[in-house]
């Protein structure tokens, strides 16, 4: 008896980490291959949240997991770039698009995973095409979800000869909170919906839980699978916290609905499976859509309403980033000269972001407080949307018919929303050494930190008169920041010598020294970017 309840857990739990290998690889080779245009169908087509669902629908079923869509959408709040009832909307088309990994599971085609595998692997590592290592990683991944809900469902056959298994599914099916429980339960604990609902669809198909126990399990898996949108959203920005919230909350709503509604739901999915024919397999997935597309529709109507209780249990702004955009297509065909100025507006707007990235850059550098580093990788998101952005808006507009001195301020543009976006990646790369810093517990002499909080300070500075300096088109603002980063860079020599200095004293240690180097480099870059706006100001002027 030991070798066999030996034998049942090996096979379940290899199983069970084949299967989730297997989805992970098919959605992290899914997610290479489509690239940005996950990023960008959540950022362009969220106008409403009837096109939030749809653009959810669509990008888990392209990824295979509803966590990745979440994490994705919490970026876009935390940047400014989506608001919260649109993000509701995606959180939605998540659940629905989710489903489709039961269907494909539905699909018995266990007897070729082996073969899967083995092309995926041939794809994989005899190729080195990045498409064809992506394709690989796909039907690897495909293959060893398969091999992995085989394994699971050979290791559970011998659980109808346990009582106490039985015992334990007839009570299930008499009381479906205690199945609700379960499910929610161990989605917790295996942090993957996919995978409880894979072996709740073995377990039915091998007749080891009938339908009035399997239902309320799948209630709970969908409850469960919330954990991981829960657990990203500890420590994190307002933003994620609420949509792990809506997340949760969505479900618990709609199981609270398909538990009033159990009986009638429970007729509905056995006349579906005897009027379609469908396998055990095949139902438990019919039964897993309609539950979260129903859901869906039902709670639609709401989103104003959970964005609200979402905002009122979680109080404080979603993002550290009010944003506006300038960017009307209209504009480049009807008047390319007022498109170039909303151009310069919405350039200087992610100007304004960088400024705001180094101060709160510098709060992190001197507080040490997360909150802060949290809030300047948001700015450095909104940063990088916006570079996106504005430099498809310029290449739109640069076949337009440009005057000759248009055509110079649109060049102008380019270069500057180029060196912003390089001032947010070195703010960025301040931040993670301040963390690195943290994590390996290297200290900085008082003297040095206060050296650092100067330059700092010089540097914000300069930053924020080139963008003075573009915003007015002013030559001598433009030239007082060429001075100024002529300091940042004697100050720069100056800290490096004085660095040395500490270092023969002993004053501090080598790895110190090199987190303080690499902030003032990073400063020092900074500040020729600044100066790479003010000399296309003076450029442009002469």
């Amino acid at each position: 008896m030991a070798i066999d309840v030996q034998t049942l857990l090996f096979e379940f739990l290899g199983g069970l980490g084949i299967f989730l290998i297997g989805i992970k690889f098919m959605g992290d080779g899914l997610q290479k291959s489509a690239g940005d245009r996950l990023r960008n169908i959540l950022d362009r087509f969220t106008s409403n949240p009837l096109m939030g669902v749809l653009a959810g629908i669509i990008v888990t079923v392209l990824i295979q997991s509803s966590s990745g869509t979440t994490v994705i959408t919490v970026g876009l709040v935390s940047a400014g770039f989506m608001t919260l009832r649109q993000a509701i909307g995606v959180i939605m088309g998540a659940n629905i698009g989710t489903t489709v990994t039961a269907f494909i599971i539905g699909i018995d085609i266990g007897a070729y995973a082996l073969p899967i595998i083995a092309v995926g692997g041939f794809l994989l590592f005899f190729f080195k095409h990045k498409n064809v290592q992506n394709a690989g990683q796909i039907v690897f991944g495909f293959g060893a979800l398969f091999y992995g809900l085989e394994l699971m469902s050979g290791g559970m056959k011998p659980l109808r000869s346990l009582e106490a298994f039985h015992d334990l599914t007839v009570s299930m099916s008499t009381n479906p909170v205690l199945g609700v429980v379960i499910g929610t339960l161990f989605t917790v604990l295996v942090q993957s919906s996919s995978a409880t609902i894979g072996i709740l669809q073995g377990l039915f198909s091998d007749g080891l839980i009938d339908i009035n126990g399997a239902l309320p399990v799948l209630f709970g898996d969908n409850i469960g699978t919330t954990i991981t949108a829960v657990l990203a959203s500890l420590g994190a920005s307002v933003a994620a916290r609420r949509a792990a919230a809506t997340h949760v909350l969505f479900n618990l709503i709609g199981t609270a609905i398909f538990l009033i509604l159990l009986k009638p739901f429970t007729a509905l999915i056995l006349s579906l499976q005897t009027s379609m024919g469908l396998d055990p397999k095949m139902t438990i997935a019919f039964a897993h859509g309609i539950f979260n597309t129903t859901n869906t529709i039902i709670q639609l109507p709401f989103v104003g309403l959970l964005a609200l209780i979402v905002t009122k249990l979680i109080p404080g702004k979603d993002s550290m980033v009010e944003y506006k955009s300038h960017l009307d297509p209209i504009f480049i065909e009807q008047s390319p000269s007022i498109a170039l100025g909303q151009a310069k507006e919405e350039v200087l707007q992610m100007g304004n972001f960088a400024v705001q990235g180094l101060e709160v850059t510098k709060q992190f550098l001197v507080t040490k407080q997360t909150k802060y580093a949290a809030n300047a990788y948001q700015i450095e998101d909104a940063v990088n949307n916006l570079d996106r952005k504005i430099t498809d808006y310029l290449i739109e507009l640069s076949s337009s018919s440009l005057s000759e001195h248009e055509s110079e301020e649109h060049h102008m543009l380019m270069d500057t929303v180029r060196d912003i976006e390089r001032i947010g990646d070195h703010f960025e790369n301040v931040i993670e050494l301040i963390e690195y810093q943290q994590a390996h517990r290297v200290v900085i002499t008082e003297s040095a930190m206060a050296d650092l909080t100067e330059m700092m300070d010089l540097t914000i500075s300069t930053v924020k008169a080139s963008m003075e300096a573009l915003r007015h088109n002013d030559v001598k603002i433009a030239e007082q920041v060429i001075e100024k980063e002529d300091d940042i860079d004697k100050m720069e020599r100056k800290l490096r010598k004085k660095h040395i200095i500490r270092l023969n004293e002993g004053l501090c240690t080598g790895q110190a020294g090199i987190v303080f180097v690499d902030m003032i480099s990073n400063l020092e870059r900074i500040g020729d970017h600044a100066v790479n706006i003010a000399e296309a100001v003076i450029g442009e002027n002469q």
